[in-house]
């Protein structure tokens, strides 16, 4: 891996997939929306996932996030070094999009901050006419912002690595196999239904916890996941902590359940008996005894060859028809309604 110029972060690997024309990297631009604790292992996440996929494509991944969302000032410092501005969007935008989600802190997603700079950001990349991958919070809000797809709170929170079947035959799924694993962490989902009477193409799904990856070919084709396929092996044991923790110091109304499918029975033990001195003490400072895990059950890491996979398969897609899309954006321009949009989004604050 290697730095460029601006301080983004370009790789190669060695036995390419499908070698392109010339030695341009595909500029993936990530609008990370992520929470300030979550904002570096964000961008870790999905560059090396990109990183892993790439197989010889070479990638330039760049970052962005929206202004909307407030940040704290050791994390402005940060992104001041290591972030783009969103403005430069407008005069360079990327050959494709990587949208993350954020944790939800409203009852609606009208209400959360950033829907508004959210949505002109989605209506400027659909005019555009790029590739684009939305995760989690960001898929929900781009299928209800498109189509009217809404979201629907769930009862428990959706915790775990789930198994997914492979739903139909479509060139992202290639080589995915017909089932995989996908970790989800979420308190909200959208029905498979409605999303295929909206037009979009179920790519995965699970009897637990519904779909997975979906995708809909908009004017060009835009990938999404309800899920993190972008996770590595301890990141739901992280959150499972954070939630302990939250819940000791009355930040939380209830003992969060173990993640599902994703701790072995030793492990299991240790946290149920910790859930119970937890109980019983009552406060936050019997978190420095919360038990060591080091590795949890096979599922660790499980979902991690589909997930490359899907993941090289949208890189491929966005290789193979990248040289149209540079004489298409060459000719275009965008219609009056769309014109203000990125003054609009870079306002927001």
């Amino acid at each position: 891996m290697s730095v460029a110029v601006d301080g983004s972060k370009v790789f190669q690997r060695q036995a390419p997939r499908t070698p392109l024309t010339d030695e341009k990297p595909i500029r993936i631009g990530l609008i990370n929306n992520m929470s300030d604790g979550a904002i570096a292992r964000t961008e870790y996440h999905f560059t090396h996932l990109l990183q892993q996929a790439a197989d010889g494509v070479p990638v330039e991944v760049v970052y962005y996030s929206l202004p909307a969302i407030c940040r704290s000032g050791k994390i402005r410092d940060h992104m001041a070094a290591s972030y783009q501005p969103i403005d430069a969007l407008w005069d360079n935008p990327p050959d494709a999009f990587v949208v993350t989600g954020a944790e939800p802190r409203e009852r609606t997603l009208q209400q959360e901050l950033y829907w508004t700079s959210l949505t002109a950001l989605i209506d400027w990349i659909d005019q555009l006419g790029v590739p684009a991958m939305f995760s989690c919070l960001a898929a929900h809000v781009a299928v209800l912002h498109l189509d009217g797809v809404s979201r629907a709170t769930l009862d428990d929170k959706c915790f775990g690595v789930f198994e997914h079947e492979a739903a139909q035959e479509h060139p992202l799924m290639n080589g995915a196999g017909g089932h995989m694993w996908l970790p989800h962490t979420r308190w909200n989902q959208v029905s498979e239904a409605e999303l295929i009477q909206a037009g979009y193409q179920i790519l995965s799904r699970s009897e637990d916890v519904g779909v997975g990856f979906f995708a809909r070919q908009r004017r060009s084709l835009w990938l999404f996941c309800q899920g993190h396929p972008e996770y590595e092996g301890p990141d739901l044991l992280r959150e499972y902590r954070r939630d302990v923790g939250r819940f000791l110091s009355g930040q939380r109304a209830t003992y969060p359940d173990l993640p599902r499918s994703y701790f072995r029975g030793s492990e299991i033990q240790m946290l149920l008996a910790f859930r119970q001195q937890a109980m019983t003490q009552g406060d936050a400072s019997i978190m420095e005894r919360f038990p060591q895990i080091e590795h949890g059950a096979p599922t660790w890491d499980a979902w991690r060859p589909a997930a490359v996979t899907v993941f090289g398969n949208w890189l491929k897609q966005i290789a193979d028809t990248r040289a149209l899309s540079d004489i298409t954006r060459s000719g275009f321009s965008l219609s009056r309604a769309i014109a203000d949009i990125p003054n609009y989004v870079a306002d927001i604050n």
